[in-house]
């Protein structure tokens, strides 16, 4: 799950090298932290959210094998 966020992140930013993902994984959730360049944060988020609700959306889809809840967070 973490190359295919990382792969869906590092088309849409300038700075593909500084492209982080953090994997959470608790009892009942799996949770996904995406770090980026301060500079790609808007890229990454898009007009109020939409990029960022299209990629929790892929990343839901494709998790829905699992039995945890998953979360994608997005920081700074």
């Amino acid at each position: 799950m973490t190359s295919l966020i990382e792969t869906i992140v590092k088309a849409l930013v300038d700075y593909p090298e500084d492209v982080m993902i953090q994997e959470n994984s608790e009892e009942t959730k799996l949770t996904y932290v995406i770090k980026v360049h301060p500079e790609d944060v808007g890229k990454i988020i898009g007009k109020q959210g939409r990029v960022a609700k299209a990629i929790r959306t892929v990343v839901y889809t494709a998790a829905s094998q699992y039995d945890k809840k998953v979360y994608v967070e997005i920081h700074e």
